[in-house]
């Protein structure tokens, strides 16, 4: 599928002066961000952020597991990455990550490439070539910040870089880390918002295979569908089997978790007409 790549315009809105205790860059990513309608439109001010700061290599990466990444949801770049597919050949190369593997066991923000080579521990020599020739195209050095979603749980990875020694870049940092750490969780959090709402027309579900995705998601079984639909059981099966080819789901509870996690249904911890005592309060 052929991508449109020129970045989409979003309106902001004007701050009130009480809002302006933050770094101005933050302070306009953050307007930019409430004005975003579309995870390109995030990605897009993501990767200005970076450029403004002297940091144009903008990686986002996002796995559907914070245990692993063997289950990737999505990989963008701002640059051509092409290069990897060849090194990732190498399953020895493939399954190691310095930076994905502190980021599935850590919170804290680290800085890559090779101009911090030295402050890791070991360093496989495989793994080195990669960070030379990630250094001879411009990414010599680089903060990523680990991202987290629980619900479903998932690991992500958003990381800025650019042709710098240590010194220059650790200068860097100290000016824009706060900025960039603060940006890099609201983006990762709006665009993964947008991407779910996507998830029906990335993938060309029809509204009536919507409707049939929400009655799975609440437990319907497929004669309470038909007589809701109004056609028999063989053809609920029959969209139900479309449904399934669509999304790359093979069983009904996974229909049903998709329910859940694209919004078709509302969360049951927080279903609008609930009960009105069902709320906690923690005081001391």
């Amino acid at each position: 599928m052929q991508l449109n790549l020129k970045p989409q315009a979003v309106e902001r809105r004007s701050m009130l002066d009480c809002e302006r205790y933050t770094p101005e860059a933050l302070q306009d990513f953050l307007l930019d961000m409430e004005a975003t309608t579309t995870s390109r439109q995030v990605w897009d001010r993501l990767v200005k952020l970076g450029k403004g700061m002297g940091m144009p290599f903008v990686d986002f990466i996002v796995a559907t597991s914070y245990q692993n990444w063997r289950k990737t949801l999505f990989i963008r770049t701002s640059y051509d990455s092409t290069w990897l597919n060849e090194l990732n050949k190498d399953p020895e190369i493939h399954k190691w990550s310095y930076f994905r593997s502190h980021a599935i066991n850590y919170l804290t923000p680290i800085t890559i490439g090779l101009e911090y080579i030295d402050e890791y521990r070991h360093v496989p020599a495989k793994r080195v070539q990669v960070m030379r020739k990630a250094a001879s195209i411009g990414l010599r050095a680089g903060f990523s910040i680990p991202l987290r979603t629980f619900a479903p749980p998932q690991a992500g990875l958003i990381t800025f870089g650019g042709d710098y020694s240590k010194r220059e870049f650790d200068r860097l940092i100290q000016v824009h880390g706060w900025t960039l750490n603060a940006a890099a969780m609201v983006a990762h959090q709006r665009y993964m918002t947008h991407f779910v709402a996507e998830f029906p027309e990335r993938n060309r579900i029809s509204e009536k295979q919507r409707d049939l995705l929400e009655l799975i998601g609440l437990g319907l079984q497929d004669k309470q569908i038909a007589d809701t639909f109004q056609i028999s059981i063989s053809a609920v099966r029959q969209r139900m089997n479309k449904l399934m080819e669509k999304t790359g789901l093979t069983t009904r509870p996974e229909l049903a978790a998709l329910a859940m996690s694209i919004g078709v249904l509302p969360d049951p911890l927080n279903r609008p007409h609930g009960p009105t005592h069902d709320f906690l309060i923690e005081m001391g």
